[in-house]
């Protein structure tokens, strides 16, 4: 297995100017918002995880892990057991962007009803 560290995000110069950009650095992923509403709920299993979430492959679920656990959001856990056992949480660090990604999803909900409603205005004749 890579060491965490090889999961660290690249040095973005312009974040450190950008609380906001930084921010958005770490949720910036195809699954990543999908993976921290699944751990919202408590600890999960990697296949819990991948089975909510059926359209991620088992690498970029992995990937997306990884980086979340080296940006300090995610915990993993490793049960010493055979068949070996994982299990992710949010870290104390993740659950306070969680409140934040609750934020982020009524603004969403909003968004979306207010584009509903200009679509539906675009859409009727002159």
């Amino acid at each position: 297995m890579k060491p965490l560290s090889d999961y660290e995000q690249k040095h973005d110069r312009l974040a450190d100017d950008c609380p906001v950009r930084a921010a958005l650095d770490v949720i910036r992923g195809r699954w990543k918002p999908s993976i921290l509403f699944e751990l919202k709920s408590g600890r999960k299993r990697f296949s819990d995880i991948q089975s909510a979430l059926p359209e991620v492959t088992a690498q970029a679920l992995t990937v997306q892990l990884r980086q979340l656990e080296a940006d300090g959001i995610v915990n993993r856990k490793v049960f010493a057991e055979v068949p070996q056992r994982v299990e992710y949480s949010l870290s104390k660090h993740g659950r306070a962007l969680s409140n934040v990604m609750d934020a982020l999803e009524k603004w969403g909900i909003e968004h979306q009803k207010k584009q509903a409603v200009t679509e539906g205005e675009a859409a009727e004749p002159v």
